[in-house]
């Protein structure tokens, strides 16, 4: 639970650091490597090494873009990656031993009041400012209490495969509405970056989700 809790925590702190410094949707594309090193480690497939080669094309295209990249963005997104990674390897013996929403529920309260304690030392006075606190209960809401429980019923109701095909097109969906809502625009390099990966995301997947039948 200390280790689920860590990684939850450290991604989430990661990746908001990474959105203050470069554009939305390659944060989230880079962020994105994490699981998708996760659904490749340990394949044997041969076929597997060109999901491999796409990610890294993907981000030598990310490295190569004309855009100023601010790197201390980049590493943030990195380590959200590495941590997302982390958070799905301990969530399968986490969730053994703490059924339902408990462990998500738990490692929340372990990051509050972790983060409680910076949070004063920089400015403890304005954490009594209600626009500030109704401005992150709103962000709460919106990005681990929705999407969570979106994410449970979706799995209820889907096939895993498919589940992670469409979890695969965070990336593009994030640099969308980067776009949309933020003005964000990327380069016809960082598009084919974000579309590598998406790709890889996808590929993976499905060649995840292949067993070798049974000999009986």
């Amino acid at each position: 639970m200390l280790g689920y809790s860590v990684c939850l925590v450290t991604m989430n702190v990661a990746i908001y650091h990474s959105f203050a410094r470069i554009p939305l949707g390659l944060a989230v594309t880079i962020e994105f490597l994490g699981p998708l090193a996760v659904a490749l480690v340990g394949s044997r497939r041969l076929r597997d090494l060109i999901w491999v080669g796409l990610a890294g094309l993907g981000v030598v295209l990310l490295g190569w873009s004309p855009a100023d990249l601010d790197w201390f963005g980049v590493a943030m997104a990195l380590l959200a990656g590495a941590s997302w990674a982390g958070y799905i390897v301990l969530s399968g013996p986490t969730g053994a031993r703490w059924s339902g929403a408990s462990a998500v529920t738990m490692a929340s309260v372990f990051g509050a009041v972790v983060l409680a304690v910076p949070a004063v030392l920089a400015d403890g006075a304005r954490l009594l400012d209600a626009r500030l606190l109704a401005m992150a209960a709103v962000v709460g809401l919106l990005s681990s209490v929705l999407p969570y429980s979106l994410e449970m019923a979706a799995l209820q109701r889907l096939r895993a495969g498919v589940f992670g095909i469409l979890m695969s097109l965070e990336p593009a969906a994030a640099a969308l509405a980067a776009l949309v809502l933020l003005g964000e625009f990327l380069t016809g390099a960082q598009w084919l970056a974000v579309a590598c990966v998406v790709v890889a995301s996808i590929g993976a997947t499905r060649q995840g989700r292949r067993r070798p039948a049974s000999v009986g």
